[in-house]
Formats: structure tokens, sequence, C-alpha cells
């Protein structure tokens, strides 16, 4: 099983403790990756990635990596702290950069067959819609299953976090890792993402830019599904 773990901060905090806890029950093959520090361009507005392709992007040699990372996993892992009640403005960045790849553009077709887990910890409030930040994304990138975890820590590290608060954060853990192993080569996409797709054939796909159509089409998605 090929991991790879996409985490919204430099910092090895309690956000990263529980992601790589999942990572490391898994028993995978992990590639982790640290933003800012692995990625740190802000998206320009430009348009070419959704005008012509996602290769003219200004920052497109410096996202490969990423993107070949993710691509090559069966597993993804999105974590963030919370910052103002919202998942890291880094890791808001490098998901700016992938809109293109959203359902109603251009999806990469393995994602239909991934799952991937959205890792969010805060002092206090604020992990709903951190989550959401993060899955919003993986759901409209087309991952077939997607599981999330929400701890508020109360403290500054997960050493410093109570021995109740712990164990509960390993109860939710071991649920999610379980239910991964569960479903491991043999993945399909929720209801909700097929009755999504189905939509933008029907309705979107004529009224797609020209380059979003010809891929469509040339996958097959015009008249089939990609599962």
């Amino acid at each position: 099983m090929k991991i790879t773990l996409i985490l919204g901060t430099n910092r090895k905090g309690t956000t990263y403790h529980l992601a790589r806890m999942i990572a490391d029950r898994l028993e995978g093959d992990v590639t982790e990756v640290f933003l800012p520090k692995d990625f740190s361009l802000y998206c320009t507005g430009c348009g070419l990635c959704f005008r012509r392709s996602e290769t003219l992007c200004p920052h497109a040699r410096q996202l490969m990596p990423i993107t070949q990372a993710i691509d090559e996993a069966d597993v993804l892992i999105l974590a963030s702290p919370v910052y103002v009640y919202h998942s890291t403005g880094a890791m808001k960045n490098l998901l700016d950069h992938y809109s293109w790849r959203w359902m109603l553009h251009r999806p990469e077709e393995k994602m239909f067959r991934k799952q991937a887990v959205a890792v969010v910890t805060a002092a206090g409030g604020g992990m709903k819609p951190a989550l959401k930040d993060m899955t919003d994304s993986l759901f409209f990138w087309g991952v077939g299953r997607i599981h999330t975890i929400g701890i508020a820590a109360f403290a500054a590290s997960y050493e410093e976090m109570t021995p109740k608060r712990q164990q509960k954060a390993e109860k939710q853990v071991d649920r999610i890792v379980s239910d991964i192993r569960a479903h491991e080569g043999r993945v399909k996409p929720a209801l909700k993402t097929r009755i999504f797709f189905k939509f933008y054939r029907k309705i979107i796909l004529p009224h797609m830019k020209e380059g979003d159509q010809n891929y469509w089409k040339q996958k097959g998605w015009d008249k089939n599904q990609p599962w």
C-alpha cells in the first residue's frame, strides 16, 4: 500500500503525530509532503490550467513531484492544524493549484478508486470548517472513499494531551485504519460522487470549455462511467 501524507505545516506537532499514526498502522510505503517547505508558490490566477493545459501552469515543474505522489498513492492523508477556524493557508494554497482536477473539469480517473483521510487538530474549535476545506477538494477530485478525524487537543503537543483524550484519538485512528483495510483494493465511488458525475455528464458537459469536453470524450465519459 502506498500512502501520501500532505501536511499543511512544517511543524511536526499533534496533527502530524495523528496523521503519521494512521500511516504507520496501515504499514504502507509513506511519502511525506510538508507545506510550505515542499511547495510555497501562490496561484497567480492566470487560468492557463483551465483554458489550455495544467502543464502550462507557471508552477507546473515544482508541482509535478506532489502530483505524482498523489497519483501513485492508494491512500491520501491531508492533515492540517486549525488556523482561524480553517485549514492552514499553505494547505489551501496547494489545493488551489488542483482546481482543474475537479470533476467538472479534468478529473484523474485513479481518484475514483482511492481512499483518503482528512486529519484536523485544534486547541479548541474550528475543526468542522477546517475539515471541509480539505474534504471539498477530495470529493470533487472524485476520491472514492473519504474518512475524517477531528481532534480537540486542548494542548500544545500530543504528549501534553490528557490520557483520556489520547485514548479517544487512538480509538478514532484504529476505526479509520480498520475501515481503510476493509476496503483496500475494492473501493467504489460513493453514491454522491456517482450522482455528481452523472449530472456533470448530462447537464454540464455541453457547456464545458473545449479542453475539458475533449478530455471527457477521449476518456469515453460522454457515454460511459470510469468505474
